[in-house]
């Protein structure tokens, strides 16, 4: 099991390109990847995209890569040739007006602005491919195995809260039969001191006595109760994301106690019954970080 929440970084100076991953996360329902680069490196983020994708089913996760060269990129300078043509037409123009000789040269234009034009030359895009993703992917490998980690001490954490919910069922279950016996005796008590002026046969009393206590009885929902919380077990010892089936699961065992605690007709019960809904929504709180 997994925590949505991470970080991972990654660090490689090759060929004269620096290189700098680093990816964390926070709590998503889906999982959301914005990825923070030079615009001149737009090209990478598919290819980072689909990495994480492959490694990550849940969180708001973000990539910044940060990339510098160590060394000047080439450059190339290039003539402007529509500029030329531009001073050379508006010269010639001039000398026809003016009458003057034709002796424009090269050394004249070369001193004229923005006859030149410099370009940087922009690396090979499969070069920085071959260096950028396997710093992507180390970072990647340092970012799961902290959510790993996290996912550990969520796991154990979760478990404690899943002792006491036990715990507490096997108490109830102990005093359910108690619990219904008492009621059947009072409420058996109640409707002959009521009825004892009309002829009414007893064994009707006893019936009906015995149908309502039947309905206080938790049995169901204390085996239903143990059966999710041994597959809440089962479930946050898995390799794959749960978080989904976890958030399920606990809405279910948060009804189970409810309808223990609406059926409770014993003070002990109704305190075992509070105590296992102040430790679900601690689970849930934790489950909220579960990939």
């Amino acid at each position: 099991m997994k925590s949505m929440t991470g970080f991972g970084r990654a660090h490689l100076i090759k060929d004269g390109i620096d290189v700098l991953v680093e990816i964390r996360s926070v709590n998503h329902r889906f999982l959301e990847c914005s990825i923070k680069t030079l615009r001149v490196y737009n090209f990478l983020e598919e290819h980072i995209r689909k990495l994480v994708q492959e490694n990550i089913a849940r969180g708001k996760v973000e990539v910044s890569l940060m990339i510098q060269l160590q060394k000047e990129a080439d450059v190339q300078v290039m003539i402007n040739s529509d500029v030329v043509n531009a001073y050379l037409t508006a010269l010639r123009k001039e000398n026809e007006v003016l009458n003057l000789k034709d002796d424009i040269e090269l050394s004249t234009l070369l001193r004229l602005p923005e006859i030149f034009t410099i370009q940087k030359i922009p690396l090979d895009e499969s070069i920085v491919l071959d260096i950028v993703l396997p710093v992507v992917e180390e970072a990647l490998n340092n970012f799961v195995n902290m959510r790993k980690i996290e996912g550990e001490k969520l796991s154990n954490d979760i478990s404690s809260h899943l002792d006491i919910i036990e715990s507490n069922v096997s108490k109830i279950e102990k005093l359910s039969p108690k619990t219904v016996k008492n009621y059947y005796e009072k409420l058996y008590s109640k409707i002959k001191e009521i009825l004892e002026q009309n002829e009414i046969e007893e064994s009707r009393i006893i019936t009906e006595a015995a149908i309502f206590a039947e309905k206080i009885a938790v049995d169901e929902e204390t085996v239903r109760l143990k059966s999710h919380i041994s597959q809440f077990r089962s479930l946050i010892s898995e390799n794959i994301p749960v978080g989904r089936k976890l958030d399920f699961l606990i809405q279910e065992m948060n009804r189970e106690v409810n309808t223990i605690g609406s059926k409770a007709q014993d003070i002990e019960v109704t305190r075992l019954v509070v105590d296992m809904k102040s430790e679900i929504e601690k689970i849930r709180e934790q489950i909220q970080n579960v990939e």
